[in-house]
């Protein structure tokens, strides 16, 4: 039960300020969360010693009461007894009232000690409660502090970045600027090319056909050029040769 109320007394002694001065340089509340742990884990032992304690407190104080009234009715059974003058009877009733005083001041000794010890875990449970509750808003706090920081930091890093670049570099940028820009135009003169290539394609193909569509024509209307079976050909020749006889 020492070491607990010890553990307790050592959770509750500790330094906020400290552990907020650990949590910020190392930028994390690592160490607050571990107290936060010890500490739940204490009260919850803090608890179950308090309520063994706490009946141990209530059965003790029944013990002594018991005691006590069983004492003071042998007294006032001892004063009846030597008025009666059964004396015999009062000397064992005395000897009764010793032992039952003894005890009765033995378990009024462990009530007030176990009482003591009582008070004390409900002390350092309360205590330790009210340690707990301002570290966890602490811890809270500071989280949302170290985002901030954090954010901070990375915005600070992102402008630096942006005034390292600024001045610098920029005949870079400029050369490589003017090669995408030469390739742009490289891309449009391969694309007007083979476009003027396909139009001249296009043209040659259609004042071929034309001209063909001309050289037929002239061809119907002169009777040549038309291409005429070999059997009709034989037949001509044979009347124009019955012709001339």
């Amino acid at each position: 039960m020492a070491s607990l109320l010890e553990k307790a007394q050592t959770l509750i002694s500790a330094n906020l300020h400290q552990m907020v001065d650990r949590a910020l340089e190392a930028n994390s509340v690592g160490v607050m969360r571990q107290y936060i742990r010890d500490a739940e884990d204490n009260l919850e032992q803090l608890e179950d010693a308090a309520a063994t304690v706490g009946g141990q407190v209530k059965t003790v104080e029944r013990k002594y009461k018991e005691y006590k009234k069983k004492g003071d009715q042998l007294d006032r059974n001892i004063d009846a007894l030597l008025m009666q003058g059964k004396t015999d009877l009062a000397r064992a009733a005395q000897l009764e009232l010793n032992s039952a005083r003894s005890l009765q001041e033995q378990y009024h000794e462990q009530w007030v000690r176990q009482e003591r010890e009582y008070e004390s875990l409900l002390n350092a449970r309360l205590k330790l409660q009210a340690k707990l509750t301002t570290i966890r808003l602490e811890a809270k706090e500071l989280e949302a502090l170290l985002e901030l920081a954090k954010s901070k930091e990375a915005t600070v890093k992102a402008i630096k970045s942006l005034d390292d670049l600024v001045g610098i570099g920029d005949s870079d940028i400029a050369r490589i600027g003017e090669s995408i820009r030469g390739r742009i135009d490289k891309a449009d003169a391969y694309s007007e090319m083979y476009a003027s290539r396909l139009d001249t394609q296009m043209d040659d193909a259609l004042g071929k056909a034309e001209i063909d569509l001309q050289l037929d024509e002239r061809k119907r209307r002169l009777g040549i050029g038309e291409e005429i079976p070999v059997e009709v050909a034989e037949e001509q020749a044979e009347e124009s040769s019955e012709a001339s006889q």
